[in-house]
């Protein structure tokens, strides 16, 4: 740089300093942003970032400089995304967080002819504020279905006029801001950003917060069942593993016959269920009031009219919870049934 203009090698030096002093680099594209909207932006992110416009080569200098003079060769990766009407945007943000910070920054903007729109343009069905006159031709040669009602004119039902990438032609741009239709946005667009030795381009920052969201949540519940099914303990999962731990254990109790005060209510309901099965069979004198009046209460549930199957479930849980609130009182007559 030994014949460069003073300005240029200074401008060099504060630019690898900026660069130097954060440590998340970005490149954003300035091109066609007016002065007003910009001055707005900087004023957005005063005391978050630093946005410094200069020349697209003085830029991929200072990013070199300052890679070497780091020690870190990945940030000069960063120069390969230089275009346009590039600038250094310097912060302490993560990525992530600074792209959505520029998306929600861009404000929309009027048709301009041969700009590149960035998603499809739709012109909406329904009654317009434009006066019959040439532009209805130039819709409907364009495929945009106008016609006059009522004085007005009106679009018959939505209609996509632009794909994104579209380029606005002079006639398009005259419709769309007759319509006062803003295709445009005007705002910084990222074109990479570095940290931690990865630079990440827009397209991988772009994400849905709500459904990575949800994939963690899915994906936590994943890990604790597994966790919980292998007995693996974790600080997580220690409580639920102890319950299923002490389920089983019960389970096999009662099945067993394995009085404890865990299991003796367990077992005496299921010895009285297999009792009442076997007082069905034996003749009335031999029974109790008490065994004979939970009898018919099985009874009248068997001959009941068929239900519906969510009711049918409910009845069930009814007639369970109503035999497990009369074991108690049924224990009473098992005396009588063997005595």
């Amino acid at each position: 740089m030994a014949h460069v203009a003073e300005w240029k090698r200074k401008e060099v030096e504060e630019l690898t300093r900026v660069i130097k002093s954060y440590p998340v680099i970005a490149l954003v594209d300035v091109a066609g942003v007016p002065a007003y909207p910009l001055s707005k932006m900087r004023d957005k992110f005063r005391g978050k970032a630093i946005i410094r416009v200069s020349r697209n080569t003085l830029i991929e200098i200072a990013i070199k400089r300052a890679a070497q003079e780091l020690g870190k060769p990945e940030l000069a990766k960063l120069a390969d995304y230089i275009q346009g009407g590039a600038a250094i945007l310097a912060t302490d943000i993560n990525p992530f967080k600074l792209y959505k910070l520029l998306e929600e920054s861009k404000t929309p903007a009027p048709a301009k002819p041969g700009a590149v729109v960035t998603k499809d343009v739709v012109i909406p069905g329904g009654p317009t504020p434009i006066a019959p006159g040439p532009l209805v031709g130039e819709m409907q040669a364009l495929g945009i279905p106008a016609r006059i009602e009522k004085g007005k004119v009106t679009i018959q039902n939505d209609y996509t006029v632009l794909k994104a990438g579209g380029v606005i032609t002079e006639q398009l741009a005259r419709i769309l801001n007759a319509l006062g239709i803003e295709p445009l946005e005007v705002g910084l667009n990222l074109l990479a950003v570095y940290e931690d030795g990865i630079v990440y381009t827009p397209g991988v920052l772009a994400i849905d917060p709500s459904e990575y969201i949800n994939m963690l949540q899915q994906a936590y519940v994943h890990a604790f069942n597994l966790s919980v099914n292998t007995a693996y303990p974790t600080k997580q999962t220690i409580e639920a593993i102890i319950q299923k731990a002490f389920l089983g254990a019960k389970n096999v109790a009662v099945e067993a016959g394995y009085v404890t005060k865990e299991t003796v209510e367990d077992i005496f309901g299921r010895a009285l269920r297999a009792v009442l099965l076997i007082a069905q069979n034996l003749p009335g004198e031999l029974l109790d009031e008490k065994t004979k009046e939970l009898l018919n209460a099985q009874a009248q549930v068997a001959v009941a009219a068929p239900q519906p199957a969510e009711e049918k479930v409910e009845k069930a849980e009814e007639k369970e919870e109503k035999e497990e609130a009369s074991e108690e009182e049924a224990l009473a007559g098992l005396g009588a049934l063997f005595g």
